[in-house]
């Protein structure tokens, strides 16, 4: 009986590594769509990967709609991913010239933060992100 055991708990655990490289691969291609959105001047697209709170936050510092004030943020141009980390319903995406900070949302992963640059042991300082 065991032996039969042990093979099937390796196999949830690969299953499960594998979801876990699934899940960062699509937050990373959330936080690419944000940025190659704001490089292509397309704020209706990259306010549509914005979790709902930093959407309301974009649109209340600016005093106007998301796809005009996202495009005013100083976002870098999309790079290239190096590292992406999952935490249960949280991902950070860092990329060459950037590092962004998503949630599981019911329609899938949203961007809670970007344009975020780290400071050491104090927490990121980011141009955009929810209140």
């Amino acid at each position: 009986m065991l032996k039969r055991v042990i093979p099937a708990l390796l196999l949830l655990g690969l299953a499960g590594c594998g979801s876990v490289g699934e899940r960062g691969d699509a937050a990373a291609g959330v936080a690419l769509q944000l940025l190659t959105a704001v490089d292509s001047k397309d704020g209706a697209a990259a306010c549509a990967t914005l979790a709902p709170e930093t959407l309301e936050e974009i649109e209340s510092s600016a005093g106007q709609p998301c796809d005009q004030a996202i495009l005013d943020e100083d976002l870098p141009a999309p790079g290239q991913v190096t590292g992406t980390d999952v935490y249960g319903q949280w991902a950070q995406v860092r990329l060459t010239d950037d590092t962004l900070f998503l949630a599981v949302f019911p329609g899938g992963w949203r961007v809670v933060a970007a344009g975020c640059a780290p400071r050491g042991e104090k927490p990121y300082n980011c141009a955009i992100q929810g209140g």
